[in-house]
């Protein structure tokens, strides 16, 4: 894996010509690691990513008794091999530290809600004020022991496990659409049929998707009623082998890359047919001003020496939110971020982090909320030292900055590990 030094500065680039691929989508890595794990026999799972996200999910399993073998890496791309137990988990104690995985830390706590005995749920410091009550409140009214060890509402989660019930619960759908996710994956193995309820507005509605489809793909079906509920009955995941596509995340840093430069970038494993939500940011793009191709499985986006600002509902990525800031130090008009509270229980508060950094260059910044509106540079800054907060969306956002503005440099660079691990040097290498 790449080690990169306590600070790195970014050279600007002319304008970008680059067509590539991206890792392996991180939000289906993850799923996929855990519904092959409750499936029943050996799956395959192929173009998986390789980070610190999915190491922690990985060694987490392990730790469950679960097998996941891998990475193998060969001219085909990556291998994992992952030996599924049919819904049972073979440990009946651990204790996992998942660092700053938000994915795992759900996920697996409805996961191990399926076993028999103690498990315990941990994380970094920031991780332990991440909520996570109302999954757990979920989780109580299916019949499972949970709490929070300190009685904060936040990790480390203490699970006494006998199964999961089953029965009707509710979960809070404007938190993190993480808490639903997990609880889906998890409720085919519940003793009798599940039904979820969502109160309030489901934020990241493209996510429930793909957890859906991938459960699908798995042999699992589910009852849905829209976005409002959801039944799941006693059914098993069957192995398979399957394709993880590129993260559309990943692919979002560069379209923003042809944005900012007025350059083209085309990324091969990410195109129309892609299950991902974040996808979307290249139809922002082309609201601004971007011309974009899409194939099945490819995107290409060209930038404009014009591009146009605009407000943007980004509920459904709000992961895009820094990147599309950042872009929008270089259009000609305001660029309005909204619909996004939840970025303030990310791995920072993103919101505020934004503000912080953005203003650092210059730009006049108004935050509210839900909301931040990004006024467009009237003149470069001499230099600007961007403080990423531990944060690897922080990081690879403000990066882009970098590639029309001499002398930024990003602190803690390696925090990239976290989704993306090559992402400095393939930037480097626009």
């Amino acid at each position: 894996m790449t080690t990169y030094p306590p600070s790195i500065s970014i050279t600007p680039k002319a304008k970008i010509d680059e067509t590539l691929d991206v890792p392996g989508s991180k939000s289906l890595t993850n799923r996929a690691f855990v519904v092959a794990s409750l499936a029943d026999g050996i799956s395959t799972l192929r173009g998986g990513l390789i980070a610190e996200d999915s190491e922690v999910m990985i060694k987490a399993l392990n730790a469950l008794g679960l097998i996941v073998e891998g990475p193998v890496i060969s001219n085909q791309g990556t291998t994992f091999t992952v030996h599924g137990r049919g819904g049972n988990i073979p440990k009946n104690q651990a204790e996992l530290d998942l660092r700053l995985s938000g994915t795992s830390i759900r996920f697996l706590t409805a996961m191990v809600a399926l076993g028999q005995g103690k498990y315990k749920l941990d994380g970094n410091e920031r991780m332990r004020q991440r909520p996570i009550q109302d999954l757990l409140g979920s989780l109580e009214k299916l019949g499972v022991k949970l709490g929070t060890e300190f009685e904060t509402g936040c990790p480390p989660v203490v699970v006494e496990a006998n199964g999961m019930k089953g029965g009707v619960t509710s979960v809070a759908g404007d938190r993190s659409s993480q808490f639903l996710s997990g609880l889906l994956m998890s409720a085919p193995y519940a003793k009798e049929s599940v039904t979820i309820h969502v109160t309030g507005e489901l934020q990241s509605k493209p996510f429930i998707d793909m957890t859906l489809k991938l459960m699908g793909d798995f042999g699992v079906s589910v009852e849905r009623n829209g976005y409002a509920s959801f039944t799941i009955h006693p059914q098993v995941y069957k192995a398979r082998d399957y394709l993880i596509e590129g993260d559309a995340m990943a692919a979002g840093y560069f379209w923003a890359a042809a944005a900012i430069t007025g350059g083209r970038v085309k990324v091969t494993n990410v195109g129309l047919t892609s299950v991902q939500g974040d996808k979307r940011l290249a139809s922002v793009l082309e609201e601004m001003g971007c011309k974009v191709t899409w194939t099945d499985t490819t995107c290409e986006v060209v930038g404009t020496q014009n591009l146009k600002g605009g407000t943007f509902d980004l509920n459904d990525m709000p992961d895009q939110a820094q990147t599309l800031a950042v872009v929008g130090l270089f259009a000609s008009s305001p660029v309005r971020i909204e619909n996004v509270w939840n970025m303030r229980i990310k791995e920072t508060d993103r919101l505020a982090a934004l503000n912080v950094e953005l203003t650092k260059f210059g730009a006049k910044v108004e935050e509210g909320q839900d909301y931040i509106v990004v006024h467009p540079l009237k003149n470069y800054p001499q230099s600007v030292d961007v403080a990423t907060y531990g944060d690897h969306r922080m990081a690879m956002a403000f990066a882009l900055a970098g590639l029309r503005i001499p002398n930024i440099t990003i602190q803690d660079p390696a925090c990239v590990a976290k989704t993306f691990p090559e992402f400095f040097d393939v930037l480097t290498a626009l």
